[in-house]
């Protein structure tokens, strides 16, 4: 029996995995632990969940791999410094020590937290590590493999060949020419946070007319047949480490970036449509390509591109291949997964054999903690807050009927989900027929920016009756039209509105989960992988005749998803959600005591 331990760490979203002979054993990212959205520190936390979950220690580990190369990006960092001096001066003062003091001297780190390791460490190249999460874990014998992101060590874009247990490069692009730091650029410019807002940016295109795209293309960057595509460097200042786009972009699109919290206008609503189709059309290119040359009918993807659903579920549709599988957990997280299982295929040489019933290996993204019945309902008597045991047999239906009153109902079953989406395990649930359930979900409950969409969770065998989708897509990963026979035709005057104003349109008969542009970002629902989360889907269908309920995450904005049962409470107390189910404990928020909080807790999570 082989262990192998998969880390990330000390750039952003650090994570854990756990490998057992090629299986995956367990997954998490430490933020949900320490509750520090994004956060880089070595993943103490999420280590020992992994062994406490196999059951072993530090010391019964036989590999430990770091999922990128901290040499070659500090190279790359050096070149990238002196070719911009003096520019980027302040920068490289604030960098360096950190560098000098602590990255480079991973190994020693990584060494110093797991003091019972004596065996040699290993480092995985970030691109291969992306690549493995993705190739590995799908369900193809063979596929070309796509993994875009930001930039690793020197790589921002490359395509592989999968095969059996083998990966084989087959070309790549390389840093500053980078479609992920293309959209992180105009992801700055309309005033979000660079590595987090890109999926703000990707809601709020739909509000917006594509009328830069010409411009980006002439004058931002060049993009080649191939989908290989060079960037105007003169339009960034991301190299030099002071901001992401320069004077120059500034002049191109009619002003300075928006500031944080002011207030969105039509500009930044069609400069997020702009990049939304550069970056499509980039992606499609890249697949035909990729088609062309690995001959290879299936996709595999990953890196932090590969969350853009909308490019995916656009790219499926274009049937350049049979089918896509995108990595649940496509960013650097997801990174640990991937140097694991490329130590155990790659490394060790071993065989790896897809599931014959074509089910991917990721268990359904349910790889993390499972709170425990007894821990929760002493946690539950020790705070005084009232709650209901349900027996399995009732509890879909006690669900169902509080979601068909427009209840919102905060959801904690089983293994915490690994990877930035909640599928069913740190959920809040709600009735996607409602009109007022995006509002009430966005403002009362996340508070966060009223534009943003929800997604619908759908029993999986009925999927194709109300989306142009015919396949699961079980990550919350592909964006599909609602049907034209669920959508609700706009009127003259409706059709006159602009940007947000088309926000209180409802589109379809699920309003709630239909954005602006018909489209919906799907999770299907099976009941091997979910069974609690599939029986309220299915009692809720029964009731309502719809077999769609809304699906957000856990959490508020600024915050992780939710862990734990303590978690879970604490926000179900801060906000306005009506109850909360923790395992079989029913929660009704009017029977809680008063919670002791920060008055001024909501201003702590701003604008990200």
């Amino acid at each position: 029996m082989t262990w192998i331990l998969g880390l990330s760490a000390y750039y952003h979203d650090s994570a854990a995995c756990l490998v057992r002979d090629g299986e995956i054993i367990a997954a998490a990212q430490e933020e949900r632990f320490t509750r520090k959205k994004h956060d880089e520190r070595f993943p103490r936390n999420a280590v020992d969940y992994c062994l406490r979950e196999a059951g072993i220690r530090v010391e019964d580990l036989d590999h430990v791999a770091f999922y990128d190369k901290p040499l070659l990006k500090f190279e790359r960092l050096l070149q990238t410094y002196i070719g911009v001096a003096p520019r980027g001066l302040r920068s490289f003062i604030k960098a360096m020590p950190v560098w000098l003091k602590e990255k480079l001297g991973t190994n020693k780190l990584i060494r110093d937290e797991l003091p019972g390791y004596r065996r040699r460490l290993l480092f995985g190249e970030h691109h291969e590590s992306h690549a493995a999460s993705a190739f590995y874990p799908s369900p193809f014998a063979e596929a070309g493999v796509l993994a875009i992101d930001g930039v690793g060590e020197w790589a921002t874009t490359t395509f592989w060949r999968g095969r059996g247990h083998e990966l084989e490069l087959m070309g790549q692009i390389d840093f500053p020419h980078s479609l992920g730091l293309l959209y992180s650029a105009f992801t700055y410019y309309t005033g979000f946070k660079v590595n987090s807002g890109e999926y703000k940016v990707m809601g709020l295109a739909p509000y917006g007319e594509p009328r830069f795209v010409d411009r980006i293309l002439s004058d931002v960057m060049e993009l080649r047949d191939d989908g290989s595509f060079h960037l105007k460097m003169d339009c960034f200042e991301y190299m030099s480490g002071l901001r992401m786009t320069s004077g120059r972009f500034d002049a191109l699109f009619g002003g300075p970036p928006r500031q944080a919290e002011a207030q969105l206008t039509q500009r930044e609503m069609d400069l997020a449509a702009s990049v939304q189709v550069v970056t499509e059309m980039a992606m499609e290119r890249q697949a035909r390509h990729v088609r062309e040359v690995t001959g290879c009918e299936h996709l595999c993807m990953a890196g932090g591109v590969a969350l853009n659903c909308v490019s995916n579920g656009k790219l499926l549709r274009t049937g350049i291949f049979k089918d896509i599988f995108v990595q649940p957990a496509a960013g650097d997280a997801g990174g640990a997964l991937g140097v694991a299982l490329a130590v155990w295929h790659r490394y060790l040489g071993k065989p790896r054999t897809p599931s014959p019933d074509g089910r991917d290996a990721m268990k359904g993204s349910y790889l993390g903690p499972a709170p425990d019945d007894d821990e929760t309902t002493r946690y539950l008597d020790s705070i005084g807050a009232p709650h209901r045991v349900l027996s399995a047999d009732e509890l879909p239906g006690v669900i169902a009927d509080l979601l068909a009153a427009e209840n919102v109902v905060g959801l904690v079953q089983g293994r915490m989900e690994f990877g930035p989406r909640a599928l069913g395990a740190r959920s809040i649930i709600g009735d996607a027929r409602s009109r007022q359930m995006q509002k009430t979900m966005n403002l009362k409950i996340k508070y966060r920016e009223s534009f943003r969409p929800f997604a619908p969770a759908v029993l999986a065998e009925d999927v194709s009756a109300w989306f142009e989708h015919d396949r699961p897509s079980p990550y919350m990963l592909m964006v599909a039209p609602v049907l034209e026979q669920h959508r609700i035709a706009m009127t003259e005057e409706q059709q006159k509105l602009f940007g947000i104003e088309k926000l209180n349109v409802p589109r379809s008969s699920v309003p709630a989960i239909t954005h602006v542009d018909y489209s919906a970002r799907i999770q299907t629902v099976d009941e091997r992988d979910n069974p609690v989360f599939y029986r309220i889907i299915k009692a809720f269908k029964e009731r309502t005749g719809v077999p769609i309920v809304v699906n957000t995450s856990y959490n508020v904005r600024g915050e992780p998803i939710v862990c734990t049962a303590e978690d879970a409470y604490r926000c179900f107390m801060r906000t306005e959600m009506d109850y909360l189910l923790i395992g079989r404990c029913l929660l009704e928020k009017k029977a809680q005591p008063k919670f002791d909080d920060n008055d001024d807790w909501r201003k702590e999570f701003v604008l990200d």
